[in-house]
C-alpha cells in the first residue's frame, strides 16, 4: 500500500510539474498573471488601511490579525488552486464524459483528476501570502503555522469542491452551486468573524469551512491552543476522507459518454 502511496504522489508531482512548464512556455502570460494577482489582492488591503485609520479594531480584529487573514486566504486558495486546479471543473468531467480517459489509467481516478492541470494566477496568491507572512508574521512558531494552516485550508476548500462536484453524479450540474459556495467563502475568510453574528457565525463553520480555514487559524497564532489546533487538523483529515468517500460513491453510478479524449 505505501509503494501505491508513493507511486502516486509521484506520478501526481510530474503532472503538476507538466502543467507547469506547458504554462511557462508564454514567459508573458505567465508572469503578468502572477503579477496581477499579487497587485489585486495587495489592492483591498488599501481600504482596509482607510478603516482602520477611522478605528483601532475591526470585529476584535487589529490590522495585523486581518493582514494575516488576508495572508491566509490567499494563500489557502493558491494551494487549492495550483495543486488541484481541476477539482473546481469536476462537474464538468462528470456530465461531459472527460472521466473516461482517467478510467483507464491505473492510477487513483480522483487524484489523478485534480492535480492534471494548475492555475498560473494562484502563484501570485501563494506568493501575496509570503509578501504578508514577512510583514505581519511576529514569530517563528507563528511562520510555521501560517504556513501549515494555507496547506489545511488549502485541502479543507479542495475536499469542499469536491464534494459538491461529486453531487453531479447524482444531480448533474452542480458547478454553479460549487463557483457560489467558494467563492462565498473566499469572501468570508477575508472579514474578521467579529462582525458575523447568530446563524450566520454558526454557518461558516458548519456549511462553509471558513471556519477552519481562516477563522481558527489566526486565533492559533495569536495565540496557540492545542485543542483548536488538534481540531483542525482532525477536520482537515475528515473533509479529506469525506471528499473521497463521496467520489467513490459517486463513481459507481457513472456512466460513460463514449467521448475518446487522449491525455499524454
Amino acid at each position: 500500500m505505501l509503494t501505491a502511496v508513493k507511486n502516486q504522489l509521484r506520478i501526481s508531482i510530474m503532472s503538476i510539474k507538466y502543467a507547469l512548464i506547458r504554462e511557462m512556455l508564454n514567459k508573458v502570460t505567465f508572469l503578468t498573471n502572477i503579477i496581477f494577482m499579487i497587485l489585486n489582492n495587495a489592492s483591498f488591503i488599501l481600504q482596509w488601511l482607510i478603516f482602520f485609520s477611522l478605528k483601532d479594531n475591526f470585529g476584535g480584529y487589529s490590522f495585523n490579525q486581518v493582514l494575516l487573514l488576508w495572508g491566509i486566504a490567499s494563500g489557502t486558495y493558491g494551494v487549492s488552486h495550483f495543486f488541484f486546479k481541476n477539482a473546481y471543473k469536476l462537474s464538468d468531467f462528470v456530465n461531459t464524459g472527460k472521466l473516461d480517459s482517467f478510467l483507464v489509467q491505473p492510477k487513483n481516478v480522483l487524484i489523478s483528476i485534480i492535480t492534471s492541470d494548475i492555475s498560473t494566477s494562484a502563484i501570485g496568491d501563494m506568493l501575496y501570502g509570503l509578501i504578508i507572512l514577512f510583514i505581519a508574521s511576529k514569530s517563528i512558531l507563528g511562520g510555521l503555522l501560517y504556513f501549515l494552516f494555507c496547506i489545511t485550508g488549502g485541502l479543507i476548500i479542495t475536499s469542499f469542491v469536491i464534494i459538491i462536484g461529486s453531487l453531479s453524479f447524482w444531480f448533474g450540474k452542480s458547478d454553479v452551486l460549487s463557483e457560489t459556495l467558494v467563492m462565498s467563502s473566499i469572501s468570508f475568510s477575508t472579514y474578521p468573524d467579529g462582525i458575523f453574528k447568530g446563524i450566520i457565525k454558526t454557518l461558516l463553520y458548519i456549511i462553509v469551512p471558513v471556519g477552519f480555514v481562516a477563522y481558527l487559524p489566526i486565533k492559533i497564532i495569536t495565540s496557540f491552543k492545542l485543542i483548536l489546533f488538534l481540531a483542525i487538523i482532525l477536520v482537515t483529515i475528515l473533509f479529506i476522507l469525506l471528499a473521497f468517500y463521496i467520489f467513490n460513491k459517486g463513481l459507481k453510478r457513472y456512466s460513460s459518454s463514449n467521448l475518446m479524449i487522449a491525455r499524454i
